[in-house]
């Protein structure tokens, strides 16, 4: 006999017996996670959910508005910003700690099931299938570049996979950043399609068209535009029909400009050119669902710190500000936030497996920037670190320990930028010294 399960609204709706006995599963390995001290167990949770039942995904989803948010970078900020525009018309499932593959998803989805709204961060090999499951009434595309070849591989394919995924949903409003060549052509097709001006700073990916193999011109464009970010505009030499859409929506370094004459002030809580692209998405997407333009705006810019990025903490006599960085497109955003004029800085690079193994992509990184900057080189591939920042002409010092590396600069501010494993690391080590600290108060 099917059981009842809370469902959007605060109704309740009959499920499948194995739905039923899958979320009861997900709520005992939870249970039993936490009890063992192996931490929230929401992961082991959607794993076990899905195992019992491969349809849950699709059956936690329904009734929702769903937005889903995808990109190579920027996703767990513009998912939480997004989220935030949306409340006004409704609770909003979504992940706090950017768990955006299928057992994350189904978590999220199981933990908050009477939200009538969803914004879900996705991984960009899991869109099309995440789609087909949640029919999202919004698709969120930031941006596309190299992301661990060894998992992800080539960007080119993943833009395909991605226009094939849109092409199943017709319906579905596609909120697209026109200034990214691989997003665009991802979009090009769909029916419904909201184009954004939210900058592209990192060009290295989309040197080709990805439709016809010829070359991308890019020109300064009309200067009395002030829809094109940094002066730029591109088209495809080979096809010329395929060039930059003109946008509905984009940002300067004071507004946020928007279809029939909008226009705001919009001050945000995170750093970074990339993130005020980021804030025009998610605006635009919670605007396409129905909120109010100016309150998506307001709701944007109180997002701070997500899941410890951009954080401050005090380590010791160090004010430490942690950036997360993990492909290169990310790591040349991430170095133009750091603060210059901070006492110090430490870049940590680990090479596990959800870094990515190949640590090559360092030689596409700009360190030259760090030219006049006192640098200390951390994580376990320090040394190939080492190797970059000498050639790039930045002086530094090498201590492989993130912690000690922090500890060896001057007291003050501190700036650390780190890639996946070694950010996570550093955030174990710092809330395990806050706790530490509280403990001996």
């Amino acid at each position: 006999m099917p059981d009842r399960v809370p469902a959007p609204g605060g109704s309740t709706t009959r499920v499948p017996l194995r739905t039923s006995l899958a979320l009861g599963a997900a709520s005992a390995a939870r249970w039993a996670s936490r009890t063992a001290g192996r931490g929230k167990g929401s992961m082991i949770g959607g794993l076990v959910a899905e195992k019992i039942d491969p349809n849950i995904m699709g059956r936690l989803a329904a009734g929702k508005r769903t937005a889903l948010i995808t990109g190579t970078n920027g996703k767990s900020t513009t998912t939480r910003m997004t989220a935030a525009a949306l409340a006004e018309l409704g609770e909003v499932a979504t992940q706090a700690d950017g768990a955006n593959m299928d057992a994350g998803i189904i978590a999220t989805l199981s933990l908050q099931r009477t939200a009538p709204v969803a914004a879900l961060e996705v991984d960009e090999l899991h869109v099309p299938h995440v789609s087909d499951a949640v029919d999202p009434e919004v698709v969120v595309m930031l941006n596309l570049s190299r992301d661990q070849l060894d998992r992800v591989g080539e960007i080119n394919m993943i833009e395909r996979r991605l226009r094939e995924g849109l092409a199943r949903h017709p319906d579905t409003t596609v909120i697209a950043n026109c200034d990214d060549v691989l997003i665009t052509s991802a979009a090009f097709d769909a029916p419904k399609v909201v184009w954004v001006a939210a900058g592209a700073s990192w060009v290295g990916d989309s040197v080709s068209c990805p439709r016809t193999g010829e070359p991308i011109a890019r020109t300064s464009g009309d200067p009395t535009d002030p829809s094109i970010q940094s002066g730029v505009d591109w088209y495809s030499t080979g096809d010329p029909t395929f060039r930059r859409p003109t946008p509905q929506w984009w940002v300067d370094d004071e507004k946020i400009y928007g279809p029939d004459g909008f226009e705001a002030p919009m001050t945000l809580s995170v750093p970074g050119r990339a993130n005020r692209g980021n804030a025009a998405q998610a605006v635009a997407a919670a605007v396409a669902m129905g909120a109010d333009p100016a309150k998506a705006v307001a709701a944007v810019s109180t997002v701070g710190e997500v899941a410890g990025r951009y954080g401050i903490h005090q380590v010791g006599n160090h004010s430490v500000r942690t950036l997360l960085a993990k492909n290169p497109a990310g790591w040349q955003e991430a170095l133009s936030m750091i603060d210059q004029d901070a006492d110090g800085l430490v870049i940590a690079v680990n090479g596990q497996v959800p870094d990515g193994e190949d640590l090559s992509w360092l030689w596409d990184v700009r360190f030259e920037a760090f030219e006049t900057m006192q640098v200390v080189a951390a994580g376990e591939r320090a040394a190939d670190l080492s190797v970059r920042l000498l050639y790039a002409g930045a002086e530094h010092t090498t201590i492989p320990d993130t912690t000690k590396a922090i500890a060896s600069c001057p007291p003050g501010r501190v700036e650390v930028l780190a890639n996946y494993t070694a950010f996570r690391d550093l955030g174990v080590a710092i809330e395990r010294a806050e706790r530490a600290r509280k403990g001996q108060q």
